[in-house]
C-alpha cells in the first residue's frame, strides 16, 4: 500500500500528515515524542485526497469553525490501541476524560495504565483528540506534542465552548 506525506503549517507548529490512497493515517507535530519521520518509500504529495481533506478540515479546526472531524482514518496499531483511539473520537470538542473514565468507556476498567500508554501513541493527533485526556485530578498530563500545545488546543475548544456560552 502506497503512503503519502505531506507538512502542514498550523498555529501551533509544522505538522506531517501521512495517508494512504483513501485514508489520513498519520498527524504528528514535527518533533514530537514519537515522530515517526520520513519514510525514503514515501511519496510527497500534498493533492492526495485524504490529506487535501484534512488539511481543509484542520483549517476550519484552528479558525473555530470546525468542531468534529469527517475523514476516513487508518491508524496502524493493535486492535486495543485502536479500540481506544476510537473512543476518543467519540469525546466531544471541548469534553475532557480521564483515563480511568476512557478505561470504563472501552469496557476495561483495570486497563487505565495500558489506555495511557495508547493514549500516547495515537499516531492521528487533534483529530483523534487524545489532547482531551487529562489526569484524575485535572492536571494537563501525557501529550506527545508537548503540554504547551495540548493546553493551547484545550483553550480553543474551551474558549469557543465559553463563546457559545455568551452568544
Amino acid at each position: 500500500m502506497k503512503t503519502f506525506y505531506a507538512y502542514y503549517e498550523s498555529p501551533l507548529g509544522q505538522i506531517l500528515l501521512t495517508a494512504t490512497d483513501s485514508a489520513l493515517s498519520g498527524l504528528h507535530f514535527v518533533g514530537e515524542k514519537y515522530y515517526p519521520g520520513i519514510s525514503a518509500a514515501w511519496t510527497h504529495d500534498i493533492n492526495a485526497t485524504a490529506i487535501e481533506s484534512a488539511i481543509a478540515q484542520i483549517d476550519e479546526y484552528f479558525a473555530g469553525k470546525r468542531k468534529s472531524f469527517e475523514l476516513p482514518l487508518a491508524p496502524d496499531g493493535t486492535e486495543f490501541q485502536r479500540q481506544v483511539w476510537d473512543a476518543l473520537t467519540k469525546l466531544r470538542f471541548g469534553e475532557t476524560a480521564t483515563y480511568a473514565q476512557l478505561a470504563q468507556r472501552i469496557g476495561n476498567p483495570k486497563a487505565v495504565r495500558a489506555v495511557g500508554a495508547a493514549n500516547g501513541r495515537n499516531p492521528i493527533s487533534i483529530i483523534v483528540p487524545c489532547h482531551r485526556v487529562i489526569g484524575a485530578d485535572g492536571s494537563l498530563i501525557g501529550y506527545a506534542g508537548g503540554l504547551a500545545r495540548k493546553k493551547a488546543l484545550l483553550e480553543l475548544e474551551t474558549a469557543d465552548a465559553e463563546f457559545r456560552l455568551m452568544a
